[in-house]
């Protein structure tokens, strides 16, 4: 097993690579074969991936969250997986290179640092935890993607206030279609994120005897949620759209990226593990 892991982990970064040069080929292309077939290659691409994770947890008894390399390899796959589901959703099929590159980052930052840790906490080894953090690195890649949409929007927005009917404008979605990708994927993270923040009010307490309500994650974590909840409660209350949409879309990533930043790395946490 432990070969496996090894070769898939050198395997990743080139298949998200070639996702990657698969998708931009069907952007640029006026005509190509790849339309149906990137799709079939992202969906074995994230297989393999499911199993190098799965392998890893098995093979050294806790989920891939006791450092930030084994973090990166699954926010490349959450936000890969995020997509594919998004697409499988709305059937829209040209935005994949934008998402996919960011996948093809992070696993190959993963693939050269990771390490193989067999000592680790013992709290590591709790099946909650994992679900915790897992449910948490989803709905940041969700919010991720979210964000992604609201600069495509902003770019075709411009091109065509600008009367600029070049490729962005050809291959890209209408205003509409990325204000609706946008939104799915900020409800895909939302939901996600409301379920580590559940797990987390609910076990956190009693597997940490040094835990506080206090604590710059958990306070980060409810900031972010809140500003989510009323933005979403909003769009559907008030009927936002457009501008408005991809505006509190891109507002509430820059939060949620700047708090995660400021709470991992500049305040001192009860559940940090490296």
């Amino acid at each position: 097993m432990l070969s496996t892991i090894h070769l898939l982990n050198i395997l990743l970064p080139i298949l998200y690579l070639v996702a990657f040069v698969a998708y931009t080929y069907d952007f640029i292309g006026e005509a190509s074969n790849f339309t149906n077939s990137k799709r079939i290659f992202l969906f074995v691409t994230l297989f393999l991936h499911t199993v190098y994770l799965l392998f890893r947890t098995i093979e050294f008894t806790h989920a891939p969250i006791t450092n930030k390399f084994e973090i990166f390899t699954l926010l490349a796959f959450a936000v890969s997986f995020s997509y594919f589901i998004l697409e499988l959703m709305t059937d829209v099929r040209g935005t994949g290179l934008f998402i996919i590159v960011v996948s093809f980052a992070f696993q190959t930052v993963s693939s050269i640092f990771i390490q193989d840790l067999v000592e680790v906490k013992d709290v590591l080894r709790n099946g909650l935890l994992g679900i915790h953090v897992v449910s948490a690195i989803m709905g940041y890649s969700g919010f991720t993607i979210s964000a992604v949409y609201g600069i495509l929007f902003i770019v075709l927005y411009k091109n065509i206030r600008n009367s600029k009917f070049g490729i962005v404008f050809k291959r890209l979605p209408s205003l509409e279609i990325l204000e609706t990708l946008s939104f799915k994927s900020l409800l895909i993270g939302y939901v996600l994120l409301t379920i580590a923040i559940l797990i987390g009010v609910v076990w956190l307490p009693t597997a940490f005897p040094d835990f506080k309500w206090s604590d710059p994650k958990l306070i980060s974590s409810g900031v972010v949620w809140l500003i989510y909840t009323a933005g979403i409660t909003i769009k559907l209350k008030d009927g936002w759209y457009g501008k408005r949409v991809i505006f509190f879309s891109l507002t509430g990533f820059t939060v949620a990226i700047s708090s995660m930043i400021l709470s991992n790395f500049l305040a001192e946490s009860f559940h940090s593990f490296y």
